[in-house]
């Protein structure tokens, strides 16, 4: 397993770290509690160290489900989780984030949590105001680092301003690559660590979609994924052929063709991956222990140059 560190905060961190969106049963369809459970324990026996997660994730359900999975084990563990992000709406006030770290410390059955991250920028709230209730709670040990997830150039900057920001998380992968035109170089300039979320494009990167998907009941990643929807789904499975070819050549899943093109990425602390079973925890694992070499790279851009006109 390769590692790096969540920016400027030194954090020893996996380049494959187990995200548990899909582990809350509202967004990618029905989980069963105890794959999940083994799922997470298993990825950190394959040599992941980071858990990312947050509350809005199944109403606390996902946050829950992380408690349960590292009893015994915290201590082996980067634990990441959010603020902001609820049913009703966002909620960064200083009020808010301070309720909601107590109750993500007692879901996840901790004492302090190694990344703190703000979930969706607050547009009613001044970021100073959060920002500054997020350094007041590192200084009580509650958090060991600061980050935020979806936010732009300008509301880090305003972070930075009051105080140490150490994470960006953003959607990013090889089919949804927006944050490379600035984001990506600011966090780079900033020492900004950056957790990719999406980085299987919702699955659709495993290459096991022929046709798009009718996704129904709780699963809704179609709805927030553009690419399960044409013209868009033909382009990614132009794509995913290439990503194909060269797993073949190493004979390892498609996957880790993904995913270690976005982990290999200048300035990448850690690739999410979503896993809702043991197997799938550890193929992902697996992806960091083998690299892309520099031209396999280049003929993944080459594609999606062609294929995308960028």
């Amino acid at each position: 397993m390769r590692f790096g560190t969540l920016g400027k905060s030194g954090i020893k961190v996996s380049a494959i770290g187990t995200g548990t969106w899909a582990m809350g049963g509202d967004f990618f369809g029905a989980i069963d509690e105890k794959q999940c459970i083994e799922a997470i324990v298993a990825s950190l026996d394959a040599g992941v160290n980071l858990v990312d997660t947050a509350p809005v994730y199944g109403h606390g359900h996902s946050e829950e489900l992380v408690g349960k999975a590292l009893k015994g084990r915290r201590q082996q563990v980067v634990l990441c989780t959010k603020c902001g992000l609820t049913a009703p709406g966002r909620n960064l006030t200083r009020k808010a984030i301070q309720m909601e770290v107590d109750q993500s410390l007692t879901r996840l059955q901790t004492d302090y949590i190694d990344l703190y991250q703000m979930h969706w920028p607050d547009p009613n709230t001044p970021v100073e105001e959060s920002m500054q209730a997020m350094l007041d709670l590192k200084k009580e040990g509650k958090i060991r680092a600061i980050g935020v997830s979806n936010f732009d150039e300008e509301l880090m900057r305003r972070c930075m301003a009051v105080g140490q920001l150490d994470t960006l998380q953003p959607q990013y992968s090889l089919l949804d690559r927006q944050v490379e035109k600035s984001i990506l170089p600011f966090c780079r300039q900033n020492g900004i660590g950056i957790l990719s979320y999406g980085s299987l494009g919702a699955g659709m990167l495993t290459g096991k979609f022929k046709t798009p998907p009718q996704v129904e009941g709780s699963d809704k990643r179609a709805g927030f994924y553009p690419f399960f929807k044409e013209p868009l789904f033909s382009q990614a499975l132009r794509l995913v052929s290439v990503l194909q070819e060269i797993a073949q050549e190493h004979d390892k899943p498609v996957a880790h063709v993904a995913i270690n093109w976005v982990s290999q990425q200048e300035g990448m602390s850690t690739a999410l991956v979503g896993c809702k079973n043991p197997a799938q925890a550890v193929q992902n694992a697996q992806a960091g222990d083998w690299d892309l070499s520099a031209q396999e790279l280049e003929r993944i851009d080459q594609a999606l140059r062609e294929i995308y006109g960028e």
